[in-house]
């Protein structure tokens, strides 16, 4: 049987190749740091600190019990937990309100607004740092209020830098959803508030969802903010990991093993919340 003619469309072969070996080339590159971690991890802490071996000559589960006593590391965890979450559910909140005002609403200064928005994320993070430090320090005097050194105060730093990119990137995906919708919701008796929530809301979720996502993330892995606005019992998880270091020696086996740990968390729901993550990032590209 005659071979069908290739298709003028088709790619060259060697194209195929190509890719196939960049892409083998890089996935090897991102997996390879995470095999070393794995393997460290389950070495003694004398096999680590010797020559490096691709084959580990003995395996052990031991710096998986040992990183819960060595530092308070469930105590990092449930800060992480809680200040990523707030952090995460406050952003959702307030961007899913000021998004849907700018996408649906005219008034004055919205442009004004939506420009400063986007423009907040130009400027590195450790512009804010110090005068962050200097607020909370003078809000704790005057008023007695401790930001300072408190989980509320790392949640309202965390929503500094990730609230105005949740804002633009709603805005952005509200404006994807036609405003047939509210109309309909409005002619059927819904008030505005019952339009977003009952039909823009739902219409909405991939966006919501990457919003989410994005917050967290920013929140559960952010070391900067955390290492000087936090003290001893609200330290979280990205500073803590420091504590497998000591005058003496380095836990190398049990700070890769606490690594692993503290990922799953994040690299699980990134891996249940992927197809609305694409989804809502995409979204407004093309109206």
């Amino acid at each position: 049987m005659p071979r069908k003619p290739a298709s003028p469309m088709a790619a060259p072969r060697s194209f195929l190749w190509s890719r196939r070996i960049f892409l083998t080339v890089l996935t090897g590159f991102v997996l390879l740091p995470v095999y070393v971690m794995l393997t460290s991890s389950l070495k003694p802490l004398a096999d680590v600190t010797q020559s490096f071996r691709w084959l580990p000559s003995e395996l052990t589960i031991r710096p998986y019990i040992d990183i819960w006593s060595t530092v308070p590391l469930a105590d990092y965890f449930v800060n992480s937990l809680i200040v990523a979450g707030a952090a995460t559910v406050c952003s959702v909140v307030i961007a899913v309100f000021a998004a849907y005002a700018v996408s649906r609403y005219t008034f004055r200064g919205k442009r004004v607004f939506t420009v400063t928005v986007l423009s907040t994320q130009m400027f590195p993070g450790i512009l804010f740092l110090l005068p962050l430090f200097l607020i909370y320090v003078s809000i704790g005097n005057s008023t007695g209020i401790a930001l300072f050194g408190s989980r509320g105060g790392l949640i309202l730093t965390y929503l500094t830098f990730s609230l105005p990119f949740s804002i633009w990137m709603l805005i952005g995906y509200f404006d994807s959803v036609p405003k047939d919708l509210d109309e309909a919701a409005l002619v059927d008796g819904c008030g505005p508030l019952g339009a977003l929530f009952r039909v823009i809301v739902p219409a909405a979720i991939p966006g919501i969802v990457a919003v989410a996502v994005y917050a967290f993330m920013t929140a559960w892995g952010e070391v900067l903010f955390a290492s000087v606005m936090t003290n001893e019992t609200t330290r979280t998880l990205a500073v803590g990991l420091q504590g497998y270091s000591t005058l003496n020696d380095v836990y190398w086996n049990q700070i890769m093993a606490a690594s692993l740990v503290v990922s799953v968390p994040v690299v699980a729901g990134f891996l249940l919340l992927q197809r609305y993550l694409v989804a809502g990032l995409t979204a407004g590209a093309v109206k």
